[in-house]
Parts: C-alpha cells; sequence; structure tokens
C-alpha cells in the first residue's frame, strides 16, 4: 500500500520484533557508515522494514515505463529470497540461510513476485514465491502480514495481486478449509447501509468486531477485487454511477466496485486522502496522506472511474513533490503508478521527471525510454494525458501486474488504520 505497505501490518510486525513505532515527527534512521547500504539497493534509508518492499515497487515502476534496470538492482532482489520462496522484509546478510528466526513477510514477498514476473526470466523465483503464499493461507482464505497471525485486507490483497499478476488464478488458491482468498476479502467490506464508510474495507474488525474505513485498506481491495496486481494498465472508463450497490451475498468484483465508490466520495471533498495525526503530533489536524491519495488514483482507474481521480492527479501533482523526495523511491514508484493508471505522463508530472528522479535513487539503469516529443498547439486536448506515443509505449512496455524510510512508513499506513 504512506508507502504502500499496511500501517495495521507493520504494527503487527513491530510487535512481534518488539520494536518501537517511530513517531510522525522523526524522520526515518539513516544506516551507519558501518552498516552501509549493499549495492543495488534502491534509496539511502535504512531499509529494515522495508527493503523489498522499495525494491519491487521501484522495479516494478521502472518496467511500467520500459526502464531496464541495472542487473545489479534485480539481483539484489532475487538475493534476497529465502530457499523456501518467502522473502523477509530485509536480509542484511544474505549469506546466511533463512531459518526458522527469520521473520518472513507475506506482502514483500506478493511484490517481489509482481516485480520478477513483470520483468521476465524469473520464473523460478516467481513460482516459489507463489509457493511459500500458498503455504501460509490461512484457513479463512487470506494471509497476515506475518505467518500466523489474523488475515488482514491489506496483506491478503497484495497477496491476491500477486497470483492475478503471474497468471495464477488466486480464486482457485483455497486453504485446506475450502476457502478462496476472495471469502476471505469481502469479509472486511463495510456494509452499505454503514453511514460513516459504507462501501469501504476496514484493515481487520476492532476490538468489538466492528469494520471501519481504511483508505490503504480499500484501495488495496480495490485492485484485489477486480484482478489486479500493483500495476494498471489501460482500463476502460465505466460509465455507470460510482455508488454503493448492496447485495444479498456481495462478490468481491461487487464489493470492490463498492470500494471504489467510497473512494470516489472520500476524494470528491478535498482531493487527497487524509490520515489522522499520530499519537503525541503536536498538530491535532488530519495530514493529507500522498501515498493512499496516489493508491487510490490507481484503484479508481482500474475500476474504469479515472474521471473521478482527475483531481486528485492535479492535486499530487502539484503537491507531492517535497514528500516524494523525503520518502524515496517507493514513493517515486507510487506516483509512477498512478500517473500510468491516469493515462498521464510520468515524465512530466506537475513539471517534474518521476522517471529519472527514481531512477536517480539506485543504480544506473540498462537502459530508459526517451520523454515524449513536446506537443505541438494541435496537441492541446491530450496535455497533462501523455500523448499517443506515450500511450502505446505503456501498453507495450508495462509489466504484468503501492519503501521509504521506516519513519516515513511507519507514520503513513500505521495511521490508516486509525482512520
Amino acid at each position: 500500500m504512506p508507502v504502500r505497505r499496511s500501517a495495521a501490518a507493520l504494527t503487527a510486525a513491530s510487535a512481534v520484533l518488539c520494536v518501537a513505532a517511530a513517531p510522525a515527527a522523526t524522520a526515518a534512521p539513516t544506516p551507519s557508515p558501518s552498516a552501509a547500504l549493499p549495492a543495488g539497493l534502491y534509496g539511502t534509508k535504512d531499509p529494515t522494514y522495508d527493503g523489498v518492499w522499495r525494491q519491487s515497487l521501484a522495479l516494478l515502476a521502472q518496467d511500467a515505463v520500459e526502464t531496464v534496470p541495472a542487473e545489479q538492482a534485480v539481483g539484489w532482489l532475487t538475493g534476497q529470497q529465502c530457499a523456501n520462496g518467502g522473502f523477509a522484509s530485509y536480509r542484511a546478510d544474505v549469506s546466511r540461510a533463512c531459518d526458522a528466526k527469520t521473520m518472513l513477510d507475506t506482502n514483500a514477498t506478493a511484490a517481489a513476485v509482481q516485480a520478477l514476473h513483470a520483468l521476465g526470466g524469473h520464473r523460478d523465483a516467481v513460482d516459489k514465491g507463489l509457493g511459500w503464499l500458498k503455504s501460509v493461507q490461512n484457513e479463512d482464505g487470506g494471509w497476515s502480514y506475518n505467518p500466523g497471525m489474523p488475515s488482514d485486507a491489506n496483506s491478503t490483497s497484495v497477496v491476491i495481486g500477486a497470483f492475478a499478476a503471474a497468471k495464477a488464478r488466486p480464486g482457485q488458491v483455497r486453504s485446506k478449509s475450502g476457502k478462496s482468498p476472495f471469502d476471505a476479502l469481502v469479509t472486511f467490506a463495510v456494509p452499505c447501509a454503514e453511514k460513516a464508510g459504507g462501501g469501504a474495507f476496514a484493515y481487520q474488525p476492532d476490538q468489538s468486531g466492528k469494520l471501519l474505513a481504511n483508505g490503504d485498506a480499500t484501495a488495496a481491495a480495490v485492485l484485489a477485487g477486480l484482478g489486479h496486481g500493483l500495476v494498471v494498465t489501460g482500463t476502460e472508463p465505466d460509465g455507470s454511477p460510482a455508488t454503493c450497490q448492496a447485495a444479498a451475498k456481495a462478490t468481491a468484483e461487487q464489493s470492490a466496485r463498492n470500494g471504489a465508490a467510497y473512494l470516489a466520495g472520500a476524494l470528491a471533498k478535498t482531493g487527497h486522502l487524509d490520515s489522522p495525526p499520530m499519537p503525541g503530533a503536536t498538530d491535532p489536524a488530519p495530514q493529507p496522506d500522498f501515498g493512499n491519495t496516489a493508491d487510490a488514483v490507481v484503484a479508481l482507474s482500474a475500476a474504469g472511474h479515472g474521471d473521478k481521480a482527475d483531481a486528485s492527479v492535479q492535486w499530487l501533482a502539484k503537491n507531492s513533490a517535497a514528500w516524494a523526495k523525503d520518502a524515496g523511491p517507493a514513493a517515486y514508484a507510487q506516483l509512477i503508478l498512478a500517473a500510468h493508471a491516469h493515462g498521464d505522463d510520468p515524465r512530466d508530472f506537475g513539471g517534474a521527471d518521476l522517471v529519472r528522479q527514481l531512477n536517480a535513487t539506485g543504480p544506473a539503469p540498462v537502459s530508459t525510454t526517451a520523454p515524449p516529443a513536446p506537443k505541438a498547439q494541435g496537441d492541446a486536448g491530450e496535455e497533462g494525458k501523455g500523448g499517443d506515443s506515450a500511450g502505446i509505449w505503456w501498453m507495450v512496455g508495462a509489466g504484468v501486474a503501492a519503501g521509504a524510510g521506516i519513519g516515513i512508513l511507519l507514520s503513513g499506513r500505521r495511521k490508516n488504520k486509525q482512520q
């Protein structure tokens, strides 16, 4: 999913690891010179909690815009995989084999599977990753961030996306009790009748069993319910109104479309989603959430309601530069994937070349397509949409298919659990 990692999932992971969450105002830790980052990794901030995730998003975004990443960058990702197919969030010493103490991460594994499948030539790694994910599926059909915990909407969604991106039919991936991932996904959908958040998805039920709307979980679940991975390309507009439709027995697709309706309504107010302040923050007001807004753009585009995201794209183009610079490679990747899904030019996003900025956070790519030629006056109607040639490149070059330091990560998706 912030830089798309489940806030609540990271909370759970931190609890398991006995790591205190970084407050919103605290910058992400930077590795000391004695703990230099490995060659090939994107970004310069501590990768402990997001190394594989941000690497995977960076590679997916590059592939979507026909940039061929450095072999060193791809090799770093493949080198993180354990022999059983799973990935941890980050392994500092890959010379040591994974063991029972290695904290494997379904979100990192699902993202890595999508990236390696999109790049091609990694079928064995993809199959092993999918095999591990299947082996840790919960009885309700879903997944948790770390195996053995209750299922959550974000983890279930990103794993569904991995199977879908790899053409592995997620609906046929069933638990021992016969439950599919979609069976689990719909249990997180807030009923349309709920005045607060009807149509949205919750991360998990709260302690009383109530489902509370969560923008991060909703964006992730919309993609999963519609059978998409993290990369969305060339969806057709849906002329039907974006409204929540109640049903006696909700399907994953209808629940996803209800989620899109919720996102459309939430974005209509200001053009962006908000996050509540972290505990102890000096400013009690909700803060604009750049990462979740970018993810919502992708979700609405996947649902055929890209027009409902127009204002959000404009808001991101105008306001996201400082956030992306501070957050790093996964943030640039999220913006690229949002622009790509919406049909905009990520090389001219509010005047910024997001592709160049992403590439600068890691090893130089093998090749990258040149920016589109400047538009003639007769092309004014295509302003902001990238032009025909860019659209063709995206259609041909996109992969099948939402990093920063832990401070940004935790203060992003963790905050969204509170919504």
